[in-house]
This record gives C-alpha cells, structure tokens and sequence, in this order.
C-alpha cells in the first residue's frame, strides 16, 4: 500500500502570525511537521504553501514544496491542486497532516492511511479518541463524531453528541460512563478521486452550519472511516501558549 502525505502551511493566521515558521527547539513549526511525517511509511512527502517564505524556508531544510494558489478556501481544495499538479492517480491515496502539528505521531499517519486502503467503501478515513470530560464534550471547538459498528461516520458535530438523556436530565456534572462520545482527530486520508469531486460540489449546508468541511463528503454520500487513534495525537498549536508547550515539552525530554 502506497500513499503520499501532504502539510498544507498558510502564513497567515489571525492568533498566532507567521505560525509555520515560528521557531521551536530551534526549527520551525513546519520542519518538524515534515520531519514526523518522514517518519512514517509514505513514499512521498509534500509541503504544499502559498507564501514564498515558508516555500523557501521548506525547501532549505530538504522538503518537497509544491506552491498552490492563494484562493483556495479549504485545506482539501489545496489538496486538490496538490494532486493535479503531481499528476497522482484516481486510486492513489493522499493524507492530509496538519502544518501545526509538530508532535504527530508517524503512527497514526500509518494508520489513517491503511484504514484507507482495508475499506473500499470508503473515500476518505480520519480518526478519534475518546472524551473524558464534560468541558471537552461541551466545548464547540471539540469536534465530535459519531460512527456505527463498522467504523462509518454518521455525523460530525461541535455540538455534544450523543445526548446522553436520562442520566443529563438529573445531573451535567459529569459523563454517565467512559467511551461516550468521541473526539475527531483533524487527519484525512482521501483517495484522490474525492477529492476532485470535493471541489466541484457546492458547499452543503449542514457544512456552512457547522463550520465542518467534512460534512460536504457525508452530504454527497462519500463514506468516511473512523477509528480510535492508536497513539494520543496532541492538539494542534493555535496560540502562544500553545507553542510554549510544546517547546516546554520538547526542552523537558531533551
């Protein structure tokens, strides 16, 4: 089984500027992205920018950069021109690593990538784990998904779903039981047919509802695997405190 891994990387970001290229550890944001992503078991892997800076940073430290248009609307339409430009296969399988991911596990890239490949039904693969906390299951920016037994999505919600309704009727303090609900890990794994059949279907409206690009694929009736992650996948960097952190956690192992 073959498959290619893109890092799609903006430069602009309203809460933490220039975030790509913010130093941890001393390297960027993005090589270190890059550098897990190698460790994983694609044949290829491809940092796919708008902004000249981070191309020509990327391209300093080794990486395969393709430069993509600054339009796009969504990580999956610059996954989109990222295939088209490498001339990748209807079947080919590509999966998307987030660029403020600097601590993702190989292993879950694998793991996306191969759940994939063993479901043929299926267009597109992500993951989860499980919530443990009230908060979390609460919170909005929680994505949560919901799946039947073969591992099928059925929906992605920030609202708290399921509902648990007898045992929240009496008290909301706490979860009835564990393994309630899941949280979705933001990794893809698409095969390439979907994702040029993305780009040319309108945004669906439970999409624009929920701020989910993920529900355009449900909408259109594309299958989505999921799975529980089979290593814990911090959340990706979104603020200051969230890249102090991270180089705290990467000053404390070394």
């Amino acid at each position: 089984m073959q498959f290619i891994v893109v890092i799609p990387a903006r430069y602009a970001s309203t809460r933490l500027p220039a975030k790509p290229l913010r130093d941890i550890a001393g390297r960027p944001m993005i090589q270190h992205v890059w550098e897990q992503a190698c460790k994983s078991a694609a044949g290829m892997v491809v940092i796919a920018t708008d902004d000249s800076r981070i191309a020509d940073v990327a391209m300093a430290f080794g990486a395969k950069v393709c430069l993509t248009r600054a339009d796009h609307v969504s990580g999956t339409d610059r996954l989109q021109e990222v295939a088209i430009q490498l001339g990748l296969r209807d079947d080919q399988i590509v999966v998307n690593v987030q660029g403020d991911e600097p601590l993702i596990p190989p292993a879950v890239i694998d793991q996306v990538a191969e759940n994939l490949a063993a479901n043929p039904s299926a267009g597109v693969a992500t993951l989860c784990e499980p919530i443990n906390s009230v908060d979390d299951f609460c919170n909005p920016n929680v994505v949560k998904v919901i799946a039947d037994n073969l591992g099928m999505a059925g929906y992605f919600s920030r609202a708290p779903i399921p509902w648990p309704r007898d045992q929240f009727a009496g008290s909301q303090d706490s979860l009835p039981e564990p393994n309630l609900a899941r949280r979705h890990i933001g990794i893809y794994g698409y095969r390439v047919a979907e994702l040029k059949r993305f780009v040319d279907w309108p945004v669906a409206p439970m999409e624009q509802l929920e701020s989910l690009e993920q529900l355009r694929f449900i909408h259109n009736g594309v299958g989505i695997h999921v799975s529980d992650a089979i290593e814990t996948v911090l959340p990706g960097i979104d603020t200051e405190q969230d890249l102090q952190a991270v180089i705290d956690l990467l000053t404390n192992q070394s």
